[in-house]
């Protein structure tokens, strides 16, 4: 690929992010917006690939501003909530992705994982299961895609899900 359309995205990419308020932008709105400065669809997977290491270097960089700032001890009460948290997650900017470029949220299992994709330009929620071949890992049939408006309505009823667990598991104690 031209070094100079690689120069070209980080510089755009860099502009975007640098406008964007941190707690509301995603990676997709980033490339969406660094796409319409450059005249360039940038979701094709060469330049998603690019963006995504682009956003990587800048959110460590504000990472290591941000703990320069810190005192000893706000540093040290940090890494141990960070010891305390066992989620399965990795921290930060070391996100794993899938072999497809998706990002992985987090693993279900062995098996399963919840990641986010882009399908025709628009951001899914995939919960799907995944098998091992020649040692990569695959998504099966086996799961679903939500959109971000269904991903909502699920959110939404995530109360009334456990509160129907709660009342099958004293049902059948």
């Amino acid at each position: 690929m031209d070094s100079d359309v690689e120069r070209r995205i980080g510089t755009a990419v860099r502009e975007v992010l640098e406008e964007s308020d941190m707690n509301e932008t995603t990676e997709y709105k980033v490339r969406k917006l660094a796409s319409e400065r450059l005249g360039l669809d940038l979701s094709q997977p060469k330049y998603k690939a690019i963006v995504r290491q682009v956003v990587q270097s800048f959110l460590e960089e504000q990472k290591a501003k941000e703990d320069r700032g810190k005192g000893e001890e706000e540093e040290e009460e940090q890494d141990e909530e960070e010891e305390e948290e066992e989620t399965g997650k990795k921290s930060g900017g070391d996100a794993e992705y899938t072999e497809d470029g998706d990002l992985i949220i987090c693993k279900l299992s062995d098996k399963r994982k919840v990641t986010m994709q882009e399908f025709r330009g628009k951001p899914l929620v995939s919960i799907r299961e995944y098998f091992k071949k020649g040692g990569k890992e695959f998504p099966t049939s086996k799961g679903i895609s939500l959109t971000e408006e269904q991903w909502s309505v699920l959110r939404k009823s995530i109360p009334a899900v456990e509160k129907a667990i709660k009342k099958l598991e004293s049902s059948t104690i």
